[in-house]
């Protein structure tokens, strides 16, 4: 059973803070490290300062944070807001000239112990969770919240937009991506209680924020072994701060995200498409733009990746599906048959012999200009490019209790960070 409350949340102090395009920043994960020294600069109460502090020789970043975040509630920066509530956000944004908005809401997600039906579709790695959970030891708070989808049966999200539309905002921002983020306040207790009750028999997906949820959980487990019997459980660290939307929605978007090989040396181009020619059909394509056209459109209908070389597009439509039962059977048909698998499997371990796990030699973007450029300015590198995962695939591998490739989404726009944040009590 899904069980989300409001909460009274901690919010910028719009009376000392008048423009919060500012100090609001986007999730710790997708931050690249010449965005870490932008936000850095563009204000000394930018959320980055708490969210993602430099490495300083010496110095305890998450020490440094936590100091922060106190001083900026004394200060009178960083305010509680009015009362408890749910905050229903709204995000409106461009993509490939078509507008889009994504609607949703935010809350306090209940951490379930057994019987879970919240569920993970993706791979974590030692080394974030252990800088996140340092962090939430440090500030006692979570300060951005995990991205997750569930199938909205009972039309939550298009109701209680009816019901704000018509209501001004508290928070309606412009961000570096020209994206209108806009947050109203759900305080009325009927509205609560109805989303609540509605909630409880929804399944919850995580889109984003994987590490953030076991490390919430985690952290939980810590408290609740210190406290002991004095453990209460409805104290704060037994919630996740969570942006819930319709899986179901149209503007709900999902990116691709690229691998980027690079290679001990350069590879002959006809023994490279040679041996990817056993298991693929290779085209090739003379121009970018209908080279993107049609890996997108052919995906519609079958498995189909994008290579890039040499200055050359090469289209490779898998001949048999069946290829990777035999080279991983021990997964199910859903992991099977999702074309980062295809990837990861046949080109990239039994093609290229890689190492899926080093980091060396693969790396990952969602922009595909910056993948191109690498390899025109590198003959050691080679691109390979994949369409996005369907909504429905990520949920049916999570049900199936498998978890995905790692870097296999990108929902797109992230959720800002120093929005609201969620102060354990």
């Amino acid at each position: 059973m899904a069980k989300i409350e409001p909460f009274r949340a901690l919010v910028y102090n719009q009376g000392e803070i008048r423009n919060l395009s500012f100090v609001v920043c986007p999730p710790y994960d997708i931050i690249l490290p010449t965005q870490q020294q932008y936000y850095h600069d563009l204000h000394p109460y930018n959320f980055i300062h708490i969210l993602l502090g430099k490495d300083i020789p010496e110095e305890d970043k998450y020490r440094r944070a936590a100091h922060l975040f106190k001083d900026w509630q004394k200060d009178k920066i960083l305010v509680p807001d009015t009362s408890p509530a749910i905050y229903f956000y709204s995000q409106q944004y461009n993509l490939k000239g078509e507008k889009r908005t994504r609607l949703g809401f935010i809350a306090r997600l209940y951490l379930e112990d057994k019987n879970s039906t919240i569920y993970g579709h993706e791979h974590t790695r030692l080394e974030p969770k252990e800088d996140r959970l340092k962090l939430l030891k440090s500030v006692k708070a979570n300060l951005s919240p995990i991205f997750v989808i569930f199938a909205d049966k009972k039309r939550i999200i298009q109701n209680t937009h009816q019901y704000i539309q018509d209501r001004k905002p508290f928070i309606d921002i412009v961000d570096e991506e020209k994206i209108i983020h806009k947050l109203w306040r759900l305080e009325s207790s009927d509205i609560l209680e109805g989303i609540k009750t509605k909630m409880q028999n929804e399944n919850i997906f995580i889109a984003d924020g994987h590490h953030r949820y076991e490390v919430a959980r985690t952290y939980r487990d810590e408290m609740r072994k210190r406290l002991g019997s004095r453990q209460q459980d409805e104290a704060g660290f037994n919630y996740i701060l969570a942006y819930f939307t319709n899986a179901n929605s149209s503007g709900l978007t999902i990116l691709p995200i690229h691998r980027l090989v690079k290679l001990d040396f350069p590879m002959d181009t006809k023994k490279l498409l040679t041996a990817i020619g056993n298991y693929f059909d290779i085209e090739e394509i003379k121009d970018k733009i209908r080279f993107f056209f049609l890996m997108q459109r052919a995906g519609e209908t079958e498995h189909v990746l994008g290579l890039y070389y040499h200055k050359k597009y090469w289209l490779l439509r898998l001949k048999n599906i069946k290829i990777l039962d035999r080279l991983i059977s021990d997964r199910p048909s859903e992991f099977r048959s999702l074309d980062v698998s295809i990837l990861n499997y046949i080109v990239l371990k039994k093609t290229l012999g890689l190492d899926l796990e080093d980091k060396e030699i693969l790396t990952f973007s969602a922009h595909t200009d910056e993948l191109i450029d690498k390899v025109d300015n590198d003959p050691s590198y080679i691109a390979f490019f994949l369409n996005p995962v369907k909504v429905q695939q990520i949920i049916s591998v999570a049900l199936s209790g498998q978890k995905m490739p790692a870097k296999s989404t990108y929902f797109y726009p992230k959720v800002l960070s120093g929005l609201v944040i969620n102060k354990f009590e």
